[in-house]
């Protein structure tokens, strides 16, 4: 706790002319950055500057509340201000929350940050369990001080939605998968990682088989016995788990599906059991593309599970997550500093920009609060995270250090060159393109139907059968499936989005689903499919695993189209080789089209 006193020079402006400082008994503040609930500042007592006492809590710490208490109660001041933006305050009186606008939680960006608030506010929920204490205690115990004593309640930090997207934005594609790696490592058994790693190199590497495994030793006959185990494998785990309903538990069936299904593959392979069967009534085509897609799921499981192996063997993993180190703090830990900025200086380290975003700049917001209080002559009690107290009096010290305000507040941009909108571009240019330069070579219209048709066909099948694998509606799932062709070259579209919006006819989210799926994340009793069941019928998870399905489905067919259905389809114009000379022939007779129209024939 410390006591800054007033001072005239170099005191920042206020968010606006009318309003200093949000409160939370003045409802007409501009801005929602920090937009207060309800009642105004009361009028200083003099012209003089006033003063502000700034706390330092832990949002879990009961040590804490005391101290927020008795500061309030032996200071009297004008003003109690907390680290609480509308929102949160809201919340923290018990309101109903509110419910979540559909069209910006369906586009991408604004679900990672929605995961990323997620993620912070299940470690403080995790926090607050160890400790057992509610978590945003020594906020509610000020304020209920403050209004006990008749004293106006200032909310002083940015708008929680605000400082997620900054903080997303700041971060490199590198800090992001490093820290999403990082908290998977933190609150997932090794073993589940390293499967679910392996799983996906195993997808990503089955079509690079397909292509160039013959350069390699992987031959037709391979491919063959391995597509034959493949198809043993599936038909014999949904056997298994089909008879298991009558006697075993969920996950009992899943174990047994999957031990014997897998076991089951790899004998009917060894042995050759179903080559004749796959030679006689599979073409070349699916034959490649199962026994690729089969050889490189299992390379990569295999890999994935000797390094969860390897991570357990030098302590990383196996048994029961510690709820990511949680118990390894002790009270004395939280005294220093609040929850999200303990997290978030561990990931200063690699994401300067995303720590500025969560920490340095609410430091200098709140500062920017506090100083237009303090210049408009309050004396101000501060309940701040311990974390922020620092940065909070360096400011307060030297006002004239603090950023424009308008450096602090609004959308960021993401830095650096927009590589993703570049590809998506791209991808819709070179597809349009592909068409259009075959049409100008004389290929037939046949053909290109046809392979517009597959294309179609194959993104609307994933696409649908992604999103009803996550639960979705018929009808969302059949919009999702009927668009996928258009978005998947659209860089602006998404299918998931128009899943999500049929979805959203049935379903009605809110951020207290946010509460609900801690309370399941933290309950032990739940087996790892009774844990996804409930969570799925959480509307607000639902409605994202839905819309990420979706578009996982269609990026997938994509791929798969690219790798497998083209240059199966380009046989019928005389291979590779002859559509590379059709697409030179085509882009001559384009440039001889547009010389023509110029120069107007001559």
């Amino acid at each position: 706790m410390t006591e800054t006193p007033g001072g005239s020079d170099g005191a920042s402006s206020p968010p606006t002319a009318s309003d200093p400082a949000p409160t939370a008994s003045d409802s007409s503040a501009a801005g929602g950055e920090g937009a207060p609930a309800s009642g105004a500042v009361g009028a200083p007592s003099d012209g003089e500057p006033g003063s502000v006492t700034v706390v330092g809590t832990a949002h879990v710490s009961e040590q804490s509340v005391d101290e927020v208490e008795e500061t309030i109660e032996r200071e009297r001041p004008d003003v109690v201000a907390v680290e609480l933006d509308e929102g949160r305050y809201r919340q923290l009186n018990g309101e109903s929350p509110e419910d979540l606008d559909a069209s910006d939680l369906l586009r991408g960006n604004t679900v990672f940050q929605f995961l990323a608030y997620w993620m912070l506010s299940y470690v403080q929920t995790q926090l607050g369990d160890r400790f057992d204490i509610e978590p945003g205690a020594d906020m509610r115990a000020a304020i209920d001080v403050a209004e006990g004593l008749g004293i106006d309640v200032a909310l002083v930090d940015r708008d929680i939605q605000t400082t997620i997207q900054r903080f997303w934005a700041r971060m490199s594609v590198t800090e992001k998968l490093r820290m999403v790696g990082g908290l998977a490592f933190g609150v997932t058994d090794s073993r589940v990682v390293g499967v679910l790693v392996g799983l996906f190199v195993g997808i990503l590497a089955g079509p690079v088989i397909g292509l160039f495994g013959g350069s390699v030793g992987v031959t037709d006959a391979l491919l063959t016995t391995v597509t034959g185990g493949v198809l043993a494998a599936v038909a014999v785990a949904v056997a298994v788990d089909q008879v298991g309903k009558l006697a075993l538990s969920p996950d009992g069936r899943l174990y047994a599906a999957a031990t014997l299904g897998v076991a089951s593959g790899i004998a009917a392979a060894a042995v050759g059991a179903l080559d004749g069967l796959v030679a006689t009534y599979l073409g070349g085509f699916a034959v490649t593309a199962i026994g690729s897609l089969g050889l490189g799921i299992s390379l990569g499981l295999t890999l994935g599970v000797l390094a969860s192996l390897a991570m357990g063997a030098l302590g990383r993993g196996g048994g029961e997550p510690e709820h990511g180190g949680i118990e390894e703090l002790g009270m004395e830990d939280l005294t220093d500093t609040d929850v999200v900025t303990m997290m978030m200086e561990e990931f200063r380290q690699f994401s300067p920009g995303g720590a500025e975003a969560l920490i340095d700049e609410r430091d200098a917001f709140i500062a920017h609060r506090l100083v237009a209080l303090r210049e408009a002559g309050h004396d101000v009690v501060a309940v701040v995270g311990a974390g922020h107290r620092a940065g909070i009096e360096g400011y307060l010290a030297d006002p004239a250090s603090l950023p424009p305000m308008e450096d602090l507040v609004g959308k960021e941009r993401g830095r650096g060159l927009p590589w993703k909108k570049a590809i998506g571009y791209a991808i819709t240019v070179g597809f349009v393109g592909f068409f259009v330069l075959l049409a100008l070579a004389g290929v037939e219209n046949a053909f290109l139907f046809r392979l517009f048709g597959a294309w179609f066909l194959i993104n609307g099948a994933f696409a649908f059968a992604f999103a009803k694998l996550a639960g979705a509606r018929w009808t969302s799932a059949g919009v999702g499936g009927a668009v996928a062709w258009m978005t998947s070259i659209n860089p602006v579209l998404a299918p998931g989005w128009f899943t999500g919006y049929v979805e959203l006819r049935s379903l009605t989210v809110n951020v207290g689903d946010i509460g609900r799926l801690n309370e399941l994340l933290g309950d032990e009793t739940l087996s790892p499919s009774e844990l996804v069941s409930s969570m799925l019928d959480v509307p607000l998870f639902k409605l994202i695993v839905v819309v990420a399905m979706t578009n996982i489905g269609s990026i997938v067919a994509s791929f798969l189209f690219a790798v497998y259905v083209i240059p199966a389809m380009f046989g019928d114009v005389g291979g590779v080789d002859e559509v590379g000379r059709l697409m030179i022939e085509g882009a001559s007779t384009g440039a001889e089209l547009i010389r023509s129209a110029v120069t107007g024939g001559a």
